[in-house]
């Protein structure tokens, strides 16, 4: 089914009484806060439209932080609303051929951008990421985060760097942010993640040595947690919470 989407930032824009926002409600979103982009695609049956100044909603709209819309949708919905915003994240920051410095125009079939100059032709990124749960003795390993805005406590997660595997990616972030070293790297899911392209690859691990050395630019406090007795942690609709609510089976 068709999912219509207005955006600004991390929020969307909703129907205060609950409805599916439709290609008329876009319409008049542009008309009242401006607009900034508006694309569609086909094959994921999906219209979004970045508005101007969300500030000046008309009356019979409402807005909702994207990570709060996720803890309440079914995993479809989640999917296309992150391929949305996803898209548009990729769109507003792509208009220049990075080969040539020429205006890029959309692709006339593709989900892609091209240089009229050079024909470069760009798609969209995905950066991928690790996150990961580790264990030990039937406890976990939770960190409060320097750079998050909310004060809890969540997984340890990275960026995969250029040249390693996913494997070492989880081994180097675990050590580089609390000096552990972790065995029996197991894979558990993964997850969209569009704030703005990741794709969030969860697993777990095992603890296998060392003591935790925080690194302070990155991590303000990490310890070992009873599963059933957390400090406040990541909400429903993010792949962190389902690393945690696995521990407590």
């Amino acid at each position: 089914m068709k999912k219509h989407y207005a955006m600004k930032g991390r929020e969307l824009v909703l129907r205060a009484d609950g409805a599916d926002l439709t290609a008329a409600d876009l319409d008049v979103l542009a008309d009242a806060c401006g607009s900034l982009d508006r694309f569609a695609e086909a094959s994921s049956e999906i219209e979004a439209l970045a508005i101007k100044n969300i500030e000046d909603l008309p009356e019979g709209y409402r807005r909702e932080p994207i990570r709060g819309y996720f803890a309440v949708r079914e995993v479809g919905d989640i999917g296309q609303c992150s391929r949305a915003k996803a898209l548009m994240e990729w769109r507003q920051l792509t208009k220049f051929c990075g080969r040539c410095g020429a205006p890029l125009k959309d692709h006339g079939t593709q989900t892609a951008r091209v240089c009229p100059e050079c024909g470069n032709m760009i798609f969209p990124r995905i950066e991928p990421c690790i996150i990961v749960l580790v264990y030990r003795e039937g406890k976990i390993l939770l960190a409060k985060h320097v750079q998050r805005n909310q004060d809890i406590y969540a997984c340890i997660a990275g960026f995969v760097e250029a040249g390693e595997t996913i494997e070492q990616a989880v081994e180097r972030e675990i050590y580089e942010e609390t000096r552990l070293r972790v065995k029996n790297v197991r894979y558990f899911g993964s997850q969209s993640w569009p704030f703005p392209a990741q794709l969030m690859l969860a697993f777990t691990a095992d603890y296998a040595g060392g003591d935790i050395q925080l690194q302070a630019d990155e991590i303000a406090d990490a310890r070992w947690f009873d599963p059933n007795d957390c400090p406040a942690s990541p909400q429903p609709g993010s792949i962190a919470y389902r690393l945690i609510a696995a521990a407590r089976r």
